[in-house]
């Protein structure tokens, strides 16, 4: 009774508090939030720090924790833990799922049949009481309350495990608690369908509605105790590590080499999940496994000896590999981002540097080598119209200058796996062979049994390539410059700009659209003339000869591609997860113009254009990258 009247009073003088002055005014909407909040939240953590906030009247602090929902797309959650409905926590990953769980009822009638799967990485934010454990026992513990079976995994997993076990268990969804390379306050709720992709629109729409349809949360949500004993929870743990790494053995073509090789390999899992699973592929491929950096072996929330434990971010995050690498004499670092479904490699150059590859360069070896070790084992060419290759839209074009000269197809799709994911199953159905499919983010499909970037398949995959390539007296590097050789030099380069302010990114891309004034788009960029433009945000595809995109597009996302006279294509696009207005450019050469020192000339000076003419960083207050 105590504590009932406890929270009455701390709603009603949320309800009450005067505008102005000390204690400043909240609007109904605030008010009825917090109400809500003090009735349904049990962390006793989150719980005291909203009435600490209520207290003290700190509405600046309320509002950033209730202004706004957060918002269920088809990356599902990235948010901040903490208390309040913009945040991660106990209540808004019950609500979530009891959302999702509601929405998952009306589209399978077999749902109680078949099931979900959920895992989860090691992030924890001990001022919550949030962690990606605990909400993954929230998560299974709402579905089981509703009688639906439950594959939870009893200890971290990479994320990849999940669409892998949705496609292996035939169920019908799975929940991935993570935030992948994100700041280490951060956590996420990524959701797989049951062909094993990512969702796509209009899942999203539907689980965002039934989640602000079931916020009340259920009888039993807080009572993960109807986990213990239940006959509707399974630990998927043993049978799916050891299906996986049996499938993952149809992918090592080179045993003999593998195990004789005298290449050494470092690998880092950056604090995060792939330690064990990078060691167990190694162990499936036949390789003495890879020396890991002891530093960031282990699981750690904290993320101690890294800024950002996104290896995309290059040589900051590889210091200690670097380290360890130079010390033991191994050529080839692997690094996986926290939740091991991205892959970073590096290698030890003549010069003694090190070079890092990008996302593009990787994507060029692994395509060539999957293709180049299929071509061995089928040498019937009539098996070359059923093959394909995918990369997104901001992907490098190489797979198409591969798949041009050698005779497979090649697609591109919207940025993401979620699309490459989709569209692949389709394939797949339709009798197709999806030999590979990559993204620029250091992303990389190079088992089709993954219907998603997989970091621990792609860091063995490397391994055999520089296994045998240093059989042939080749580095990664070399290779990597006779495929440009053979198929034509592709030069990338991508980063991005910080903005906070959505008026401000949204004025910037309409400013291009309305470049000279008359509702017209730009015709040059600097010195360099536009040849075309395709905008995925308003659909527009001068391409086209009804002036309409063929890939699919999203009013609520900007994106819009110029093609220039000189062969250069340069994609600006905002983040679905971040504050940041990304670009990518690449020039790309036809096979036999092999003055790559010319070509990154022109390309920086491309790149120079589009930032002064395009961003106008000074214009809109826009922050480069690594300030």
């Amino acid at each position: 009774v105590a504590a009932r009247l406890e929270v009455a009073a701390l709603a009603a003088a949320a309800a009450t508090r005067a505008p102005g002055g000390g204690d400043a005014g909240m609007d109904s909407r605030l008010d009825q939030e917090t109400a809500q909040w003090l009735r349904w939240d049990k962390n006793p953590l989150t719980l005291a720090s909203v009435k600490q906030l209520i207290a003290a009247g700190n509405t600046e602090e309320l509002q950033k924790c209730f202004s706004a929902r957060m918002e269920f797309g088809t990356a599902g959650l990235r948010a901040a833990m903490g208390a309040g409905i913009s945040h991660m926590n106990d209540l808004t990953i019950i609500q979530t799922t009891q959302g999702f769980c509601r929405y998952l009822e009306k589209q399978f009638s077999d749902l109680k049949q078949r099931g979900v799967v959920i895992s989860f990485d090691a992030r924890a934010h001990p001022a919550s009481g949030g962690s990606s454990r605990r909400f993954a026992r929230l998560a299974a513990t709402t579905f089981i309350s509703q009688g639906i079976p439950v594959y939870l995994f009893s200890d971290i997993t990479p994320t990849p495990f999940v669409p892998y076990t949705v496609s292996h268990l035939k169920l019908c969804a799975g929940i991935m608690i993570t935030a992948s390379h994100n700041p280490k306050q951060d956590n996420g709720y990524k959701v797989y369908w049951d062909n094993g992709a990512q969702i796509i629109s209009p899942h999203d729409k539907g689980i965002s509605q039934a989640i602000e349809e079931n916020l009340e949360p259920w009888p039993q949500a807080w009572d993960d105790s109807v986990l213990n004993g239940s006959l509707l929870l399974h630990d998927p743990s043993a049978s799916i590590n050891k299906d996986y790494f049996e499938d993952l053995k149809k992918y090592c073509f080179h045993r003999a080499v593998n195990k004789e090789t005298k290449v050494k390999f470092v690998h880092t899992s950056v604090h995060g999940v792939g330690h064990s699973f990078v060691q167990s592929a190694f162990k499936a491929f036949d390789f003495v496994p890879p020396e890991a950096v002891s530093e960031q072996k282990d699981p750690d929330p904290e993320f101690p000896t890294v800024k950002y434990p996104n290896p995309e971010e290059g040589k900051g995050v590889l210091t200690l590999s670097f380290a360890l690498a130079d010390k033991i004499k191994a050529k080839i670092i692997l690094a996986n981002d926290p939740d091991a479904d991205r892959l970073a490699v590096a290698e030890k150059q003549d010069s003694g540097k090190w070079k890092v590859f990008s996302g593009n360069e990787l994507g060029a070896l692994l395509g060539w080598w999957l293709f180049t070790s299929w071509k061995e084992k089928n040498q019937d060419h009539s098996a070359l119209q059923n093959l394909y290759m995918l990369s997104s839209t901001v992907s490098s074009k190489i797979l198409r200058a591969i798949a041009l000269k050698e005779g497979f197809h090649f697609e591109e799709t919207l940025t993401g796996f979620k699309w490459m994911g989709n569209r692949a199953k389709q394939l797949i159905d339709q009798g197709k062979n999806v030999l590979f499919a990559f993204e620029e983010a250091i992303g990389y499909m190079c088992c089709p049994f993954v219907l998603d970037k997989d970091g621990v398949s792609a860091a063995v995959i490397t391994a055999e390539l520089a296994s045998f390539l240093a059989t042939k007296n080749l580095s990664l590097s070399q290779q990597l410059k006779a495929i440009y050789v053979e198929y034509g030099y592709h030069i990338t380069r991508a980063s991005y700009f910080i903005c906070h302010d959505q008026e401000t990114i949204k004025q910037l891309f309409e400013n291009l659209r309305n470049y000279d004034g008359k509702s017209n788009y730009p015709k040059t960029c600097g010195r360099f003339e536009i040849s075309h433009i395709r905008d995925l945000t308003t659909g527009y595809d001068d391409n086209e000869p009804d002036k309409k995109a063929i890939l699919p597009t999203s009013k609520s996302s900007q994106m819009i591609t110029f093609s220039f006279a000189n062969g250069g294509v340069a994609t600006m696009r905002t983040s679905g997860t971040e504050p940041k207005i990304k670009y990518y450019l690449e020039l790309c050469a036809p096979p036999g113009n092999s003055d790559p020192e010319q070509l990154k000339k022109e390309l920086d000076e491309l790149v120079s254009a589009v930032e002064e003419h395009f961003f106008q960083p000074q214009k809109y207050n826009l922050q480069p990258k690594g300030e």
